[in-house]
This record gives structure tokens, C-alpha cells and sequence, in this order.
């Protein structure tokens, strides 16, 4: 599926969403569930069909958390590139489901690994979105001590993207504590990019929070397994927790 049409209903021309490992892995404990993937895959074809340029940046908790081999007492960076190595294996089972459905899909990988991914190219990946295909980022930022939260933020600077969409599987919005713990916890329908910074909440690292407030990328942080969701941010509607430069 290769298009340049925007039909009106789309408020954003071009996103980049990040996808967790673990909204791959379903009720598993770790691991792919093909049916997550699937359920995914639908998703940003949906975006496809709406006629937005999406690119995807994916995690790998579900298969290696780089964090946790090193407080175990492996080297910090030797673990975060096998991290980045889980991450290609999560793109390679998402194009699967993509192309499967008729969705035209290219990995680049931000490491070299060319059997299987093309090689991050800036203008490469402009070109493949512009043709209407879908882009799946992989490994990160190609940096050991970074994760794929400021990979997607990065990704959506470099590629001039319109916003960048954070899908959660477990909340629908950014809470001033933890809503699985505190049934009492307030969700923040909007708020500024220094208020996620400085209330220290659970959004994404700092350092992609400050990209994208250095750079005016909206951040909409929303449940990716609400099937609706989606649909409506695209169009436009108030759904999860927008995150501006003001908080309007």
C-alpha cells in the first residue's frame, strides 16, 4: 500500500509511534504473543488508511531489558545492544503482520544488520514515508545508554514528524501516581512539556521529553489497546494526555 493522499480527516500529515515490547508479548510473561502483534499491526494500518505517513519506533522489554542485566552485573553497554538486538527481532515480527495485511513495510535498523533491515538513512526513511510505506525503526538509537523512548522522540525530530504517539498498554493517559496501585490517582488530560519534567512523571525519559520540548514535537500518550483511540487522535479528538509546549 503505497499513497501521497491525505483525506481531511487526518489533523496530522506524519507521526511516529513508539510501541513497548510488552504490547507485543500479551498475558505471556515475556516473548511475542501473535495475536498482540496482530492486533498492533491492525492499528497502524488503520493510521496507513487514514492516510497519515507513520513510523514506528519499537521497544524490546519483552524479550531483554538492558537495565536489568546490568544491575545483575553484566557490562551497561554490552546489555543495551542486545537490548537493540530484541528490537529487531520485534520489527521483524511487526513487518511480518504488516505485509501480511497488505501494508508495504521497510525495517531500518540503527545498528548494522543488513541481512534482515536496511541501514537508518535519513533520507531513505523520508522517501519510503512520502511513498506511503510504513517505516519500523529498530535498535534504538544505535547508543548504548539510551533508550528507545528518546529514539522515537529523535526519530520524530529528524523526520520533521507532526507528533509523536506514545501508546501504553496498561494506562490511557499520564496519572500523578500509579492508577494500578492508587485507585484514587487523577489523570492529566493536558499538560506542559516542564510539568512532565519536573512533577517527574511516568511519560517517557527526560532526555525525549527535552527533544521534543526543544523542538515542539506534541506528545499524546494514549492506551493503544482502547480500540477506538487511534482512530480518534488522528482525527483530531481529545484522547489520552496531549503534551505541549503550554499545556493547551
Amino acid at each position: 500500500m503505497e499513497s501521497n493522499w491525505i483525506p481531511s480527516k487526518s489533523k496530522y500529515k506524519r507521526a511516529i509511534l513508539k510501541v513497548s515490547g510488552e504490547a507485543l508479548k500479551g498475558e505471556r510473561p515475556y516473548g511475542i504473543d501473535p495475536g498482540s502483534v496482530a492486533y498492533v499491526a491492525g492499528k497502524i494500518r488503520e493510521i496507513v488508511e487514514m492516510g497519515v505517513e507513520i513510523g514506528v519506533v519499537v521497544g524490546g522489554g519483552n524479550i531483554w531489558r538492558g537495565s536489568e542485566a546490568a544491575s545483575a552485573g553484566m557490562d551497561r553497554a554490552t546489555a543495551d545492544y542486545a537490548g537493540m538486538l530484541a528490537t529487531v527481532i520485534n520489527a521483524l515480527a511487526l513487518q511480518d503482520s504488516l505485509e501480511a495485511m497488505g501494508t508495504t513495510t521497510r525495517i531500518q535498523s540503527a545498528i548494522t544488520i543488513q541481512a534482515v533491515a536496511e541501514p537508518y538513512i535519513r533520507r531513505r526513511s523520508m522517501r519510503h514515508l512520502e511513498k506511503g510505506r510504513v517505516v519500523i525503526f529498530a535498535a534504538g538509537t544505535g547508543s548504548p545508554h539510551m533508550t528507545t523512548d528518546t529514539a522515537a522522540a529523535l526519530r520524530a525530530v529528524e523526520l520533521v514528524a507532526d507528533v509523536l504517539l506514545i501508546s501504553k498498554n496498561d494506562v490511557d493517559g499520564v496519572y500523578d501516581s500509579d492508577p494500578k496501585i492508587n485507585p484514587e490517582a487523577v489523570k492529566f488530560d493536558k499538560l506542559s512539556y516542564m510539568d512532565a519534567l519536573n512533577l517527574r512523571l511516568d511519560v517517557m525519559d527526560s532526555t525525549a521529553i527535552s527533544l521534543c520540548m526543544d523542538n515542539q514535537i506534541p506528545i499524546v500518550v494514549f492506551n493503544i489497546f482502547t480500540p477506538e483511540h487511534v482512530r480518534h487522535i488522528i482525527e483530531g479528538r481529545d484522547v489520552g494526555t496531549y503534551i505541549t509546549e503550554n499545556g493547551g
